[in-house]
């Protein structure tokens, strides 16, 4: 087939390896281009209609500085009626908005925890009587972005209000107060559409992180490399009983199903010591680097990195009926010879 991986990176601000594992993974069974947008409509847009693929492989997370742009990508390849894997603009709107997804989970019964929503210009809205200590962050910010470390987990009323009108100033955003669980940070990814596939859960330890640092995965966890090597902060395959292991499955496929993601995701949880198992987030465009939590799962679970990507691909093909199109044949003439190409 006639792959295009798409992404939104900008190349003056240095190449995600990402794309390059995704492009080179994929030309051992297609043929590959790469096509890079960051901000450029006209880019986009052209450069599908010069390499005219059978399907794109969206890496999109942004649009230039837009950080809720991948909804608006895939709405474009929607209108465009270009083929593409993974979420559409519906699917991946619900789930930037924390909010919305925390109530899709709750028509179908499943554990979150309780939670507001602080916007600019209106009245917050709860689920309920909060209890402290709450964990504040935007609610539609992705990647860890605005989330504070110790200053993100408030424990009274000023606390809180504080790292809200931070939110509202800094991010743009409305802010998410959430009530925090104590407990292990597991990530379950899943393939798959009328079927899905839960992949072995992954871990983040955060055991070893200082008294005064909350465990939770804010920005400096989740990018900072010093602090990571001085904590011991790693991911790993989960160390788990079977039945918890199979039950944290079987949440994750619930939330996924639930929040309509498609071909493949990742779902975020808290295990508290009781065996209550929360779901946190669910991501429908999660990372896909070759040592990310994705393909560690994937591999786990028998997936080297070239066949999870070709997975990816065989179920948007399979969802979508795409077919590849048929390779032009030179003429020939009357004599059986081949004609010359009019293009020089």
């Amino acid at each position: 087939m006639r792959l295009t991986v798409l992404s939104d990176v900008d190349p003056a601000d240095g190449r995600d390896d990402v794309i390059d594992q995704v492009a080179d993974a994929l030309r051992a069974r297609h043929s590959v281009e790469v096509l890079e947008v960051h901000d450029d409509l006209n880019r986009l847009i052209h450069g599908l209609r010069e390499q005219r693929p059978d399907l794109v492989f969206n890496l999109c997370e942004m649009f230039g500085d837009d950080e809720r742009g991948d909804a608006r990508v895939a709405a474009l390849l929607e209108l465009l009626g270009v083929p593409f894997t993974g979420s559409g603009a519906a699917e991946l709107f619900l789930v930037q908005d924390k909010g919305l997804t925390k109530k899709m989970l709750a028509f179908d019964g499943i554990l979150y925890p309780n939670f507001a929503v602080f916007s600019e210009n209106a009245d917050f809205e709860t689920g309920g009587n909060l209890r402290m200590p709450l964990f504040v962050k935007p609610l539609c910010g992705d990647a860890s972005i605005g989330i504070t470390g110790a200053d993100a987990l408030v424990r009274d009323s000023r606390s809180l209000m504080e790292q809200v009108l931070r939110i509202h100033k800094e991010q743009k955003d409305a802010a998410l107060a959430e009530e925090y669980i104590e407990g292990r940070e597991l990530y379950v990814g899943v393939l798959g559409n009328l079927e899905p596939e839960a992949l072995p859960p992954i871990e983040l330890d955060l055991s070893g992180l200082p008294d005064h640092m909350p465990p939770v995965a804010d920005n400096a966890v989740k990018f900072d490399e010093a602090l990571g090597k001085r904590y011991g902060i790693e991911s790993r395959i989960a160390d788990l009983p079977d039945e918890m292991r199979a039950r944290l499955q079987k949440v994750a496929v619930q939330a996924y199903r639930a929040l309509r993601v498609r071909d493949y995701g990742r779902v975020d949880l808290r295990l508290t010591e009781a065996g209550e198992i929360y779901v946190l987030e669910v991501n429908a465009n999660c990372y896909l680097e070759k040592g990310e939590e994705f393909a560690m799962a994937g591999a786990a679970a028998g997936y080297d990195y070239e066949t999870l990507l070709d997975k990816i691909v065989q179920l948007a093909v399979e969802r979508q009926g795409v077919k590849p199109a048929p390779t032009r044949q030179p003429r020939r003439r009357r004599d059986g010879k081949q004609a010359r190409s009019a293009v020089a």
